[in-house]
């Protein structure tokens, strides 16, 4: 059976490799940091979540050697058997207080808390309302439940409205944005998204991912950028972008819907519990960011810096003032050639295609990190003028 299969297979891989969508795996051979080894040869990382270079910052390092003694490496269970350690529910706690939530439940990934909140929220009688360039994760934890899918257009607060009003006759109205789309580098209009959520008695979920750590002034993410942290439901996120980099995610959010997650949600009653290891380490983590703001000022000025070298030197990138920043190219094979030539020259970046982004939006996605140094953004810029001939 399997011989046909194959070959079916190989034909469908052929054409993605001829339409330059191929995405390989480059192997590092060194930790994560604002650089690293590939192939043999240092080169600047501008292509990784670590926005505020934690992912091998040496207090870090230290929490999680000090939690391989004390706690051991994994828990072999699931949280409800006796997967639960004493760490676990302090970083629960911890997490809940920097976002400003009542409760927090951990999850394996972001990936997972995604996919297990709408299963358990909502069902036939019910609407999730979702904007179009939402995260895979959010719409694949939309297609688990049962509830009624309506999507609206990228951050247009009229067809949000248009698509609640569909929505009026359903038992409860969920409205889910991504704080920060991670393709474009732009945010959510969160105070327009909780009017019309009071106006139409809904719900608000953010996936806050690409915020946590460093967006609003003291980095609790686009809930306090916009000042509407008491108006939101669900805050959904990762512990593997700006905080720490390794794996793990989080719901945060009303009481009431942490404690029927942790009765109901699949992804977190038959996933194993987050390592130990790196619950331990996440909570060195928030003791940083919560006495020193030093990183997040160095990533907005890394950030400020490359934008202007860009947009003067003449490159299309998508407006904004996010660390993610958007070199737009159109063409998929162009925008992967022009990442292998910056390879060539010493930058580390991944050119973006089909179907993680729309036909012929192809782009290279820069990411700045705190670890990066001003002479590493002008580095970055002078080879991106190179590469362009």
């Amino acid at each position: 059976m399997f011989t046909n299969v194959r070959e079916q297979l190989r034909t469908t891989l052929d054409e993605i490799t001829e339409a330059g969508l191929l995405k390989p795996e480059r192997v590092i051979t060194t930790p994560q940091s604002s650089s690293v080894s590939v192939a043999g040869h240092e080169v600047l990382n501008f292509c990784a979540n670590n926005y505020l270079g934690l992912a091998d910052h040496p207090a870090v390092v230290e929490a999680a050697k000090e939690a391989l003694d004390r706690w051991g490496f994994g828990m072999a269970s699931v949280r409800f058997i006796c997967g639960t350690q004493q760490v676990h529910k302090e970083l629960e706690a911890r997490l809940s207080e920097f976002l400003g939530m009542e409760d927090t439940v951990l999850y394996s990934s972001c990936f997972d808390a995604n996919g297990g909140v709408f299963e358990t929220l909502l069902d036939a009688q019910d609407a999730v309302i979702s904007d179009a360039l939402n995260h895979a994760s959010i719409i694949d934890g939309i297609r688990l439940s049962k509830a009624r899918r309506l999507r609206y257009a990228n951050r247009d607060m009229a067809e949000l409205e248009a698509r609640l009003k569909e929505a009026g006759d359903a038992r409860r109205r969920l409205i889910v944005t991504d704080g920060v789309f991670s393709m474009d580098g732009y945010l959510a209009p969160l105070p327009e998204i909780c009017d019309l959520a009071d106006r139409y008695d809904a719900m608000v979920m953010v996936d806050d991912s690409h915020a946590v750590g460093f967006v609003g002034p003291t980095g609790r993410g686009t809930p306090e950028l916009h000042g509407v942290t008491d108006r939101i439901d669900i805050i959904t996120g990762t512990l593997g972008k700006a905080l720490g980099g390794a794996s793990g995610g989080y719901v945060s959010g009303r009481k009431e819907i942490c404690e029927l997650l942790r009765q109901r949600s699949r992804p977190y009653l038959f996933s194993n519990s987050l390592a130990p290891v790196i619950a331990a380490a996440s909570l060195r983590i928030l003791d940083l960011l919560e006495t020193s703001g030093e990183a997040r000022e160095q990533l907005r000025s890394n950030t400020a810096r490359f934008r202007g070298e860009m947009a003067r030197a003449g490159f299309d990138i998508l407006p904004g003032d996010h660390p993610i920043v958007p070199v737009m190219i159109g063409d998929a094979a162009q925008a992967a050639a022009m990442a292998d030539r910056l390879l060539d020259l010493g930058i580390y970046v991944i050119g973006f295609s089909y179907p993680v982004v729309p036909h012929g939006q192809a782009r290279i996605r820069v990411q700045l990190s705190a670890a990066h140094s001003a002479e590493d953004v002008d580095r970055a810029v002078a080879a991106f003028v190179q590469a362009r001939g």
